[in-house]
């Protein structure tokens, strides 16, 4: 509101989703909703949940032991083998790279969501309508596709049988 850029707030949230500096402090911006949707991106292209306590112990959180790989040509062997196939090694290696900068520590250093927005449009699969393309992630799946120009995307399935 005005020029308060934050809003304060008792820290809620959970864990491994939360922004940082959001955790620190308690202000939660724009940027601290970027840094939690990396972290669901991040969930998306390995495969793995944000906190798993089944695993190694260096493991545990997946931004800590992941973030550090996303930033090179060898993400491509953390991949969650599900979207092998899917989408070639190149976009993925470059949403992995988005991940990587959604993921910055320094909320200054993460892009705005709309720029992460413009760069997922221009990099989902070719052709009109691509409902086939999913990220599985366990037994959920994510449907990512564009809404054809000109199309209503707020009419209901019952409105469009009238």
């Amino acid at each position: 509101m005005g020029d308060q850029t934050h809003v304060s707030t008792r820290v809620m949230g959970t864990y491994g989703y939360a922004a940082p500096e959001y955790v620190m402090t308690g202000h939660l911006t724009a940027r601290s909703d970027v840094y939690g949707f990396g972290v669901v991106l991040l969930e998306m292209l390995i495969g793995r949940r944000a906190l798993d306590k089944s695993r190694p112990s260096r493991e545990h959180n997946l931004v800590e032991w992941a973030r550090p790989l996303l930033n090179n040509k060898k993400v491509v062997g953390i991949l969650d083998p599900k979207i092998d196939g899917q989408y070639s090694s190149k976009t993925a290696i470059r949403v992995a790279h988005l991940a990587y900068q959604c993921l910055s520590q320094n909320p200054k250093g993460r892009p705005l969501m709309s720029q992460v927005v413009e760069f997922l449009e221009n990099h989902q699969p070719k052709g009109e309508f691509e409902e086939d393309q999913l990220l599985r992630s366990g037994s959920s799946s994510v449907t990512i596709y564009e809404v054809p120009k000109g199309t209503d995307d707020t009419t209901t399935e019952g409105e469009k049988q009238k």
